[in-house]
């Protein structure tokens, strides 16, 4: 009887230990494990399941097919890689995951591009849109602004995504500190010899070659340009191994004379609100696209789907521009069309504290704040859109040439 009665309590001890390494197992491989995504570092632990569905490289029916879609590489679309501890998130004092500074919620939550299936995810949806170019923001390495971490590495790995989806990528050079010609021209050297060989580096034709292009921001800030751009300058790139084409920021009136005597290829208007600035007023785009042509200069106008950016600076609803359910995008559109650009780019991806993302959003609620979304339309709206707009400039570009 007693030897019995230890055997049952042998067994129960057995199957207790048993369960109790079950456990272990299971918590390591589900709990403790899951910490080491580098999405769980954005994304509180019940958030997990729900994003890997969100990560899925097929989203919807419309990005599903988008390997039937041309790519158009006159189309460009202004990419921000958000790295690490991305400062964006919680800027304006928001408290990420669930509270962020932007007025949408993106469907991927607030992500770290350091997540290959972010980036993976990120290229399908661009391609769905029918874009052809991302123009990536970019400091040297070492440097950001404010609200970031230093990104230069990241460049392979959204070089090495573009380019499995058929896209290109250039750099859009942000106003890093101590920026000047000489500075600049050691950073396009960089640039050329890091990047340059990768097959989804971006060249555009310029007469007989095949150049990178490079879209400068804030470029009325440096004076010295001259320098490095024109045939004479002392520190030119012009018949090197760095001659580019180099678009710089039109922001006032005088920069078009300003930068057509410092050298430059060509200008870009950026800003998604109408009438923010001179060269963002887009009844004016006809005109300026004429002064540009006078000037030997490219004229991209930037388009954008709205502005809205006072979760991160509330005492800036005045440039706010609504989206009216895509009217305000599509007006936009067409009118760079109406200009017969040679590039038109889009302001912007994934721009998202100041609420000119094409990216997904999906409707969200945190407490007493209800963020926008593209309601009455579908979180891909805006890349389905983006596929119809590109396909009208298409068809004109060819009927024009």
């Amino acid at each position: 009887m007693r030897l019995h009665f230890r055997s049952k309590r042998l067994l129960r001890f057995i199957f207790v230990s048993f369960l109790l390494f079950v456990f272990v197992v299971y918590y390591y491989l589900f709990a403790v494990a899951s910490k080491d995504l580098p999405i769980a570092d954005h994304l509180k632990k019940k958030n997990i399941d729900k994003a890997s569905s969100l990560l899925s490289t097929s989203p919807s029916p419309v990005v599903e097919r988008y390997k039937e879609q041309p790519v158009h590489y006159n189309v460009h679309v202004f990419y921000y890689p958000c790295n690490g501890r991305c400062k964006r998130w919680p800027q304006g004092q928001h408290n990420p995951p669930d509270d962020i500074g932007a007025n949408f919620y993106p469907s991927l939550g607030p992500y770290s591009s350091r997540d290959p299936a972010v980036i993976e995810n990120h290229m399908i949806q661009i391609r769905s849109a029918g874009i052809g170019v991302l123009g990536m923001s970019w400091y040297p390495p070492g440097l950001s602004d404010d609200q970031g971490i230093p990104f230069d590495d990241l460049v392979p790995l959204v070089m090495d995504a573009a380019d499995k989806h058929k896209l290109k990528v250039t750099l859009h050079i942000e106003p890093y500190k101590d920026r000047n010609s000489k500075s600049m021209r050691q950073w396009i050297k960089y640039i050329i010899k890091r990047y340059g060989s990768h097959p989804a580096f971006y060249r555009m034709r310029k007469g007989t070659k095949e150049l990178p292009l490079f879209y400068i921001y804030d470029s009325y800030q440096v004076t010295d340009w001259k320098n490095l751009f024109d045939p004479s300058g002392s520190e030119t790139v012009r018949n090197t191994e760095l001659d580019a084409i180099y678009i710089g920021l039109l922001v006032q009136p005088k920069h078009l004379q300003e930068l057509a005597a410092d050298g430059f290829d060509g200008v870009y208007t950026y800003f998604a609100t109408d009438g923010f600035t001179y060269g963002s007023s887009q009844k004016l785009w006809p005109v300026i696209a004429k002064q540009a042509q006078d000037l030997n200069l490219l004229f991209i106008p930037s388009v954008g789907p709205g502005y809205i950016d006072t979760r991160v600076r509330p005492w800036n609803p005045t440039n706010s521009r609504d989206r009216r359910n895509g009217t305000y995008y599509t007006n936009s559109f067409r009118t760079a069309i109406s200009t017969k650009p040679s590039v038109i780019s889009i302001t912007s991806f994934n721009e998202w504290h100041e609420g000119t993302q094409i990216e997904r959003a999906v409707p969200r609620t945190y407490k007493s704040y209800t963020y926008m979304d593209y309601a009455p339309h579908k979180p891909d709206y805006y890349l389905t859109l983006t596929r119809q707009l590109t396909s009208e400039y298409a068809t004109v570009s060819s009927g024009s040439n």
